[in-house]
C-alpha cells in the first residue's frame, strides 16, 4: 500500500482532473477541498486552541440511559 506522500510524488498540483483521476474522486471535490483549505487553514494556527464542541444535553441523557440499560442487561447474560 502506498503512503500519501508517495501517491503525491510526480503529480502536478495545478491540474484538478489529474488529481481527481489519481485519487478516484470527482474534480469538483478537489476544488471544494482546496477552497475549504484556503478558507479555514489559518484557523489551525490561531491562538486560543480548539473550539469547544457543542453538547446536546438531551442526547447525553439518552445515551446515559442506554448505557445503563446495556450495563444491566450485560449483568444478566
Amino acid at each position: 500500500m502506498e503512503g500519501p506522500s508517495r501517491q503525491w510524488r510526480g503529480v502536478s498540483t495545478n491540474n484538478a482532473a489529474e488529481l481527481a483521476s489519481r485519487f478516484g474522486v470527482h474534480p469538483t471535490m478537489i476544488h471544494q477541498w482546496k477552497r475549504a483549505l484556503l478558507e479555514g487553514a489559518s484557523g489551525v494556527f490561531e491562538r486560543g486552541g480548539r473550539k469547544k464542541p457543542e453538547i446536546d444535553e438531551e442526547q447525553v441523557k439518552e445515551l446515559h440511559a442506554k448505557i445503563g440499560e446495556l450495563a444491566v442487561a450485560n449483568t444478566f447474560f
